[in-house]
Order: structure tokens, then C-alpha cells, then sequence
């Protein structure tokens, strides 16, 4: 047997948040070995990295992973310019690898595909918490070894494993079929992929960011290519969630994405097929046409060129499946997030501080951080993760006060419920009682602008708080 003082923290991923939690090991101390799937550090960031982020670099970066950085002469960007993927891989993620501190304890093209207990299965609970972790490594190169690790830390995030086309949360009939004209998550369709795109008719199913992204993109493909023709998809009818709160936002950047896409439904740049639920996609010649179901029955749109799955992404709970864990019913998340990132409940993005005791499980030492943590849930920000990371590794460092001294203060959306406008509807139908009077620029509804008068924060619905909180959950929108 091996002593766990001597072994290492498992940080799996080397995003964003797991080379902050890896900074963050290192300045307490603690061994730390980061697993990274990916032929280099953040891959998955690289894989977007022509999309701009709508929050700027302050959110985007880590103070321990700072001040490693710093500590080697780096000088941070500007904190209120939006990077890139591509930016934040090339002047941020990548010359923190390569600190001596980092690159020490980075293994690339090693991809986790599995985790358990030294000599115990999922069942047995006897001294279950003192048994060491395992992890199933593989280096593609057909062979699997096991490392051993005191504690784990899963920040391996969910970009490789896409939701579906289909709109129950399963493959729609045809799909697997016909995979070669479909792609999933935000092609670069003015770069490498404009070839596929160009002049053909691209159908984008999903009503989040990275759909109207993908729409935007196409929109302005199409104004140098005017045979370029663009179908969205929309399971609800209600755009207003992904319209935004425009100038309520309080990043921008968001708030005029929507705008915009808005802008470009007005002007009849694209066609709208909202209320539509794909089933089924079947080939017409080099094309497909794809079925769905309707309020009305179902319905055929095509021939379409490309499919566009704008639909989030899933966790990988193959990974953990012998670990015990506790996760929300239905958005598979850390089951204390669950009711705090509903987005049948609430749209607010507002989320209370919360740190190593929401993120923990019944499995000891064990801990899902950023989007991962999250599930199925779509409002994640990088500066959730960051502190989810510091709570979390002091938990591991035993330094518990540090660890519940938990601080985060989130950029509201101004979108504040589910309950929002349907276009046409009397103002009075509004969230929270309708629109938020106009000479109150920073709020999103009638209960909002009264709330904030009042000392109130987040979606002024929840409780007053001082300055380093945020707000409970919208629970009266």
C-alpha cells in the first residue's frame, strides 16, 4: 500500500479550470499530476477558438494562476477586452503550461477513463473512505496503466460529449446515418469550415449562445455569398430567453448578442421554425430532410445541405460510474446546484457562492468543478469554476475556513424567469410583473427596479446582500 501524503491530487482536464485548480494546488504545497486528454493543454478551448467570448478577460482569469504567471514576468491583457478562444489559449492558457511549476505536473494524451477505489467496487463500504483513488489512464496507444491518487478533482468539462439532435435527449432516427452532414457545438464557418458552408443551406437547431453564434456567422457569410440560405430550429416558441436582456445585461458583449440576433430574425435573413422537435432525419440525395414534431403534427424542413446541433452538451458519467455520487434528477449537475441553475425555474444567471461543500459527493475526495459541475444546466461562467477550484483545494488542504469563505459575484443577465414576453403580448405579461419602468436603466421587470430600490439584489427578488454576494434564486419570478 502507498500513503496517500506522498501521492498526488488527480486534477482531470487541462482547461480553464483545471490548471486553476493546479495553481492552486501548487501554491498550498500539494502534489498535483493533470491529466489532459487532448494533444496539448485546453484542446477543447482550441477547438472554439475562434469564438469571442462575451465576458471580458477579468472573468476569464485565475488570481493563483496569476500570480504563477506574473511570478515569470507575464503582464495579464487588458481586463475589459472579450478575447477569443484562440486568445485566451495563446496569451493566457498556454504560457501557464509552460511554467516550470506546470509543465512538471501536465500529462498531455492522457485521457481518464475511469476512476475507482483501491480494490473496491461501487458496493462495498467498509473503510471505503480511506482507500486510495485509481485512475484508468489511456495514451492511445491501446494499453491502460493505473495511477493512484489521494484525492480527485474532475474538471475534465463536457464539450466532447454534445446533445443530441434528437429532441427527447436521444439520437433522432437518421441521425448516426447521416453524420456526414451534421456537425455538433459552433463550426468555424468564416474560417477553416467556410468551404462546407458557403452557398448552401445550413439548418441550426438549439435557442442558446452558441446557436446564435453559429446564426451570425452564417448571416454574415450569406452577405458575401448571397446563395448562402440559413434555417433556425427552435424547440420553444418563446425566443425571449435567448434574446437576451439587452442593455440590462451586465456584460454587454451577451446582451448584444441577442440584440443582434434579434436584428437579423427582423430582417428576414433567416427563416424561423420554432415549436419544432426533430425526430427523425432522412437523406435526400446529397441533402437531408429533417422531420419534427409540431403543435400541429408533424412537420418536414429541407432539403437541407448541413445540420448545425446547437444544442449544449452532456457530463460524461461513464467516467465515474464507480464512484458514488450524488447528482440533480434531471440536470445531472451537483445535486445542491440543481435547484440554483434550474433553467425551468429561473433564467437569471444568478448563482449563490457555493464551494467545496456543494460540489463534494458521498464518494470522499472526490469533487466535479466547472461546467461539469453544472450538468445539463447552459449559464456556466469560468469564474464560477476559479472559485469553485480555491474552495475546493483548500477542502483538500485541510484549511476549511478558506474553504467556506466562499465569494462570488456574477454579471446578471437582466433576462429574470421563464416567465418571459411571448412577441405581441401585452406588456403586463412581462416577468415579474412586465417592464421595468424606463428610467431604470439596470433592471429587467416591474419586481426587479421595486426590489433594487429597496436594497435588493440579483433578479431583486431574493433577500438584500452585501456587496460580496449575490442573490438567492429569483424564487417570486
Amino acid at each position: 500500500m502507498t500513503s496517500s501524503d506522498a501521492l498526488p491530487v488527480a486534477v482531470i482536464g487541462a482547461g480553464p479550470v483545471g490548471l486553476a485548480a493546479a495553481a492552486h494546488l501548487i501554491r498550498r504545497g500539494l502534489p498535483v499530476k493533470v491529466y489532459e486528454a487532448g494533444s496539448t493543454v485546453a484542446a477543447n478551448v482550441k477547438d472554439w477558438g475562434h469564438v469571442r467570448l462575451f465576458s471580458p478577460w477579468e472573468y476569464n482569469t485565475d488570481p493563483a494562476a496569476r500570480t504563477l504567471l506574473e511570478a515569470h514576468g507575464w503582464r495579464g491583457p487588458p481586463g475589459k477586452v472579450m478575447p477569443t478562444g484562440s486568445d485566451l489559449y495563446e496569451a493566457y492558457l498556454k504560457p501557464l503550461a509552460e511554467t516550470p511549476e506546470m509543465a512538471a505536473v501536465i500529462e498531455t494524451n492522457a485521457k481518464v477513463t475511469a476512476i475507482t477505489r483501491q480494490g473496491a467496487d461501487k458496493v462495498l463500504s467498509k473503510g471505503r473512505g480511506t482507500k486510495l483513488f485509481v485512475l484508468a489512464v489511456s495514451n492511445g496507444n491501446g494499453s491502460i496503466r493505473r495511477d493512484l491518487a489521494r484525492a480527485v478533482i474532475d474538471a475534465s468539462g463536457t464539450w466532447t460529449t454534445p446533445n443530441p439532435l434528437g429532441a427527447g435527449g436521444i439520437l433522432a432516427e437518421g441521425e448516426a446515418e447521416n453524420a456526414g452532414n451534421i456537425a455538433y457545438g459552433i463550426p468555424d464557418v468564416l474560417g477553416r469550415d467556410r468551404a462546407i458552408y458557403e452557398g448552401r443551406t445550413t439548418l441550426v437547431v438549439g435557442a442558446g449562445h452558441s446557436a446564435a453564434n453559429v446564426l451570425l456567422d452564417l448571416a454574415r457569410l450569406a452577405e458575401r455569398d448571397p446563395a448562402t440560405s440559413i434555417v433556425w430550429a427552435t424547440r420553444g416558441e418563446n425566443l425571449m430567453r435567448v434574446y437576451g436582456g439587452g442593455r440590462a445585461d451586465q456584460l454587454p458583449a451577451r446582451g448584444e448578442l441577442g440584440s443582434a440576433l434579434k436584428a437579423l430574425l427582423d430582417g428576414a435573413r433567416v427563416t424561423l421554425v420554432a415549436g419544432f422537435s426533430v425526430v427523425r432525419v432522412r437523406a435526400d440525395g446529397d441533402q437531408v430532410i429533417v422531420e419534427g414534431e409540431t403543435a400541429n403534427g408533424l412537420r418536414e424542413v429541407g432539403p437541407i445541405d448541413r445540420i448545425v446541433v446547437s444544442t449544449g452538451q452532456r457530463p460524461d458519467l461513464n467516467l465515474t460510474r464507480e464512484l458514488r455520487l450524488d447528482l440533480d434528477p434531471w440536470l445531472e449537475s451537483s445535486k445542491a446546484l440543481g435547484p440554483l441553475i434550474d433553467p425551468n425555474e429561473h433564467s437569471c444567471g444568478s448563482v449563490p457562492p457555493h464551494g467545496h461543500r456543494e460540489l463534494a459527493h458521498p464518494e470522499p475526495g472526490f469533487y466535479t468543478v466547472g461546467i461539469k459541475s453544472y450538468g445539463r444546466a447552459p449559464t456556466f461562467l469560468m469564474l464560477t469554476g476559479y472559485e469553485q477550484v480555491r474552495s475546493v483545494v483548500a477542502a483538500i488542504a485541510g484549511d476549511l475556513a478558506a474553504a467556506d469563505d466562499v465569494h462570488l459575484v456574477l454579471p446578471e443577465t437582466g433576462v429574470c424567469s421563464t416567465n418571459l414576453p411571448v412577441e405581441g403580448a401585452p406588456a403586463s405579461s412581462g416577468c415579474c410583473g412586465g417592464p421595468a419602468p424606463a428610467q431604470v436603466d439596470d433592471a429587467c421587470c416591474v419586481a426587479d427596479a421595486e426590489a433594487k430600490a429597496e436594497g435588493k439584489s440579483g433578479c431583486g427578488c431574493g433577500p438584500a446582500k452585501p456587496p460580496e454576494t449575490i442573490a438567492e434564486p429569483a424564487g417570486c419570478c
